[in-house]
């Protein structure tokens, strides 16, 4: 008797995944609930279990394959029974890869091989706009309602778009015979293409705009370096400095709440909440996770979050649900020594604050030359919704919570 491997729901809104690498191949020995192979999809990277004990029989879908929630993966056969199919399931799978290439080379970039759902064609029609001018979300690249929604109001129309269709990916130069054997060609992961899209699609979308300032870190720092050993003895946390940036950012939202609103077509959706999204880079990229409800929480709350949160990334173990509902987002380049950067906006948000590098400069302190600990914040915002004023006044409001951090204790 065989036991199907079936692919594990995602998570709300994602509906497929690539299969990465098979940690077994067929006729191998497998335990219950142990790794199988992985799933890619655009915001983690999730572990198969085996379903039961047995032999591995049969895999069905190869790495490179898209899969779809509930899709078949391969068999499992009990005993030893099933080693006499192993061959030819193994021979099924190297012809599956060997036939893959040519089956990508099959449909030409940025078409669809799915017709647009009912609803989306209607109104393509109405905005006199084809399907293969708007990027599809669905299945295959299925043009949905909300894509079509999405194109308009980028200010997408027959005309910009018949004016932009001559921008098409140009075929990378051949490199020189003395070079190419020195190239590695790696093909990007899942979570890569995906943060490469979003990363583009939010500065071809937003009105992106970003401010700076800088901010004194001596109180924050005194304060750390006073009660950082009885913080962590009580709270079994580290007393780091992301407790007190999403704190004061979160202060901030409430005063300025277009930072914390996102746009959905013609209209603003202000969001009375705070999700903060805490940048995190692991080896296969840059993720996000999500400190839900950070603004009803204490600093020692906050710091155990995102501890967790860290882990969890580093790991390879993020839930779909720790990525997903972001309000805004804070990235943190200077625990990798950047001293000044423009963040890019993680769509839809309409803010994400960049912190940089702690460094000792002189300052101006009541008439006299000092030297401070002092870090460069950077505000990149959507000028689409959030006007000049707004921006700068929410960076200066996390400035002083900062430069005072008994305002923060306060609630003030």
């Amino acid at each position: 008797m065989a036991t199907e491997i079936r692919v594990p729901t995602l998570g709300e809104s994602v509906s497929e995944a690539t299969v990465g690498t098979w940690f077994k191949k067929v006729g191998d020995v497998i335990k219950a609930d142990e790794p199988l192979c992985e799933l890619e999809t655009d915001k983690v990277t999730i572990e198969v279990p085996a379903p039961a004990a047995g032999v591995l029989s049969e895999i069905t879908a190869a790495a490179g394959d898209t899969v779809a929630p509930g899709g078949l993966l391969g068999q499992i056969s009990e005993g030893a029974s099933a080693g006499a199919a192993a061959p030819a399931a193994a021979e099924k799978v190297e012809k599956a890869a060997a036939a893959a290439p040519a089956a990508e080379a099959k449909p030409a970039a940025g078409v669809s091989a799915m017709p647009a759902a009912p609803a989306a064609a209607k109104m393509l029609a109405e905005n006199n706009l084809s399907a293969d001018q708007v990027d599809g979300s669905g299945k295959r690249g299925q043009v949905l309602k909300g894509d079509v929604i999405a194109a308009v109001a980028k200010g997408i129309t027959a005309s910009t778009a018949a004016a932009a269709e001559p921008a098409k990916v140009v075929a990378r130069a051949p490199s020189s015979e003395a070079d190419a054997p020195r190239e590695e060609r790696v093909k990007m992961t899942r979570l890569r293409q995906t943060i490469a899209k979003r990363l583009k699609d939010a500065q071809n979308t937003a009105a992106m705009l970003t401010t700076y300032n800088e901010v004194d870190m001596s109180a924050v720092m005194d304060l750390r370096n006073r009660y950082k050993d009885l913080f962590e003895k009580k709270h079994g946390v580290k007393l780091g400095f992301m407790g007190f940036f999403t704190k004061a950012v979160t202060h901030a939202l409430k005063e300025l709440p277009a930072v914390n609103a996102e746009i959905d077509g013609t209209d603003i959706i202000y969001k009375n909440y705070c999700h903060i999204g805490v940048a995190v880079g692991t080896d296969k990229g840059l993720v996000v996770p999500v400190v839900r409800d950070a603004d009803q929480m204490g600093i020692a709350a906050i710091e155990k979050e995102i501890g967790r949160l860290g882990k969890a990334a580093r790991d390879g173990e993020l839930s779909m649900a720790d990525m997903q509902g972001g309000t805004f987002t804070i990235s943190n380049g200077g625990v990798y020594g950047s001293l000044m950067s423009s963040p890019i906006l993680n769509a839809p948000q309409s803010g994400i604050l960049g912190m940089h590098k702690i460094q000792e400069r002189p300052v101006v302190v009541g008439g006299q030359i000092v030297i401070r600990p002092m870090m460069y914040l950077a505000l990149s915002y959507d000028h689409r919704i959030v006007d000049g004023k707004e921006a700068v006044t929410f960076l200066v409001r996390v400035k002083d919570s900062l430069e005072d951090p008994e305002r923060l204790v306060l609630d003030l």
